[in-house]
């Protein structure tokens, strides 16, 4: 991803150990959660993973950038930071959660005073 909207994503490099792809499967075979913590881990499961829905062992640089329109194969459910307006993390999280989501739970972070991205609070997302 990247700090802007409008900015090519930044290369990310990824490492997904076979036992790692081995859990993710089982996780999506048996019906339970598979949650990221970071939009890095997101990037990593959702590039090792097939349009077969089967992650993968695998490593190496992604460019990788998530949007409502791709949506995402493996991860359904993420812990992360709060996202500045233009990021494109922030179209990742509209691949998980609704926009009404989002917009409420931006809404209480302003209200509330929550500190944001890198020196800030995290948020849990569990659609």
């Amino acid at each position: 991803a990247s700090p802007e909207d409008h900015e090519p994503p930044y290369e990310e490099f990824y490492r997904v150990p076979a036992e790692t792809a081995r859990r993710v499967n089982d996780a999506r075979t048996h019906g339970r959660r598979v949650v990221a913590v970071g939009t890095t881990v997101v990037r990593a499961l959702e590039t090792v993973t097939g349009a077969d829905g089967a992650a993968r062992p695998g490593e190496g640089w992604t460019r990788l950038v998530i949007t409502p329109a791709r949506g995402l194969r493996t991860v359904n459910g993420l812990l992360t930071g709060l996202h500045e307006p233009r990021a494109t993390h922030l179209a990742m999280l509209r691949a998980l959660a609704d926009e009404a989501h989002l917009a409420h739970a931006y809404r209480e972070a302003l209200r509330e005073n929550y500190l944001w991205h890198e020196f800030g609070d995290l948020h849990l997302l569990l659609p």
